[in-house]
């Protein structure tokens, strides 16, 4: 910290600022009762920005410095302009670095043929954070419509833990839900500025407890392969085998794909699924059984979708 640093003046500008803020600004639920502080709770704030509570609380309080990676977690997390992220640095005793603008992530269009010609296999090709790029029908029909999903939150850990359907869905929930934490924290540690990453963290840490505590433990390195049983509303019980293969100059994407032994029931039932989504798209019913039992109209140029 140079000679510029003002941790007293750092700690009031985090108070302050988080005071102006409501969870409803940064995308947070809206909590019954009355909140004791106004703006934003210390620990709310932490999640955001993916750093332990005690942490934040000793960087309001002038007792610890806080990293230019922090800093750059913190400036997203309290919605400041360019002048108050400046400020935020030089409080810090920090040089602020301009924001890196990531290229849009997109699906590279041999990814999609590939996908494309998987006529009983459901795949995704995953990008950075486990976001959701593209996917073929029969994913759609096995997982969820995709294509009713916000782009922005077109992401698959964070469909794994906010659709309570996944929790029905999958029979080993708690198993796949941590492998994917085990992923988020691999790749975390990997590119810890990732602006999209940290938001991703940030709100799923205040909104499930599950999440908050996996993510605050040390996982076991991300798995490429593994087994996983499904309670399909529409085929029933399935058993799959599930790879992500790492798509090679890509930045990063990934190809998720679910099998089954040829001949097995899970077979047969991926056949009867891609049968049934087949249908469906001719009758115009969405591509993907809706747990909710309500009907949408599925977009009719969803580019993503195969």
């Amino acid at each position: 910290m140079n000679n510029s640093a003002r941790p007293d003046g750092l700690g009031a500008f985090l108070r302050a600022r988080r005071g102006e803020l409501s969870p409803r600004t940064v995308g947070l639920p809206e909590a019954g009762g009355r909140r004791r502080v106004s703006g934003l709770r210390r620990q709310e704030v932490a999640a955001l920005a993916a750093i332990s509570t005690d942490y934040y609380t000793r960087l309001e309080q002038g007792r610890t410095r806080a990293s230019a990676a922090v800093l750059i977690k913190l400036a997203r997390v309290l919605h400041l302009d360019d002048d108050r992220r400046a400020q935020l640095f030089a409080l810090a005793g920090e040089l602020a670095e301009r924001p890196v603008r990531r290229a849009v992530q997109q699906a590279r269009p041999r990814l999609r043929r590939v996908l494309h010609d998987l006529h009983t296999t459901p795949a995704l090709v995953l990008g950075r954070s486990t976001d959701v790029l593209a996917w073929n029908s029969l994913a759609a029909a096995l997982i969820t419509d995709f294509s009713q999903v916000p782009k922005k939150q077109r992401n698959f850990i964070r469909i794994l833990f906010a659709d309570p359907a996944m929790r029905k869905l999958h029979a080993d929930w708690g198993h796949i839900a941590r492998t994917c934490v085990a992923q988020l924290q691999t790749e975390a540690a990997r590119d810890p500025g990732n602006p999209r990453l940290t938001s991703l963290v940030g709100e799923l840490s205040v909104r499930d407890e599950d999440f908050r505590r996996w993510w605050g433990t040390h996982e076991a390195p991300a798995r490429t392969v593994g087994t996983t049983t499904m309670h399909h509303p529409v085929v029933g019980e399935l058993t799959l085998d599930w790879e992500a293969l790492a798509a090679v100059g890509t930045d990063g994407q990934q190809v998720l794909l679910w099998t089954a032994e040829r001949g097995s029931p899970s077979h047969d039932g991926l056949r009867i699924l891609a049968s049934w989504s087949r249908s469906s798209e001719t009758e115009g019913r969405p591509n993907g059984p809706d747990p909710s039992g309500s009907d949408h109209q599925r977009s009719g140029n969803e580019k993503d979708q195969i």
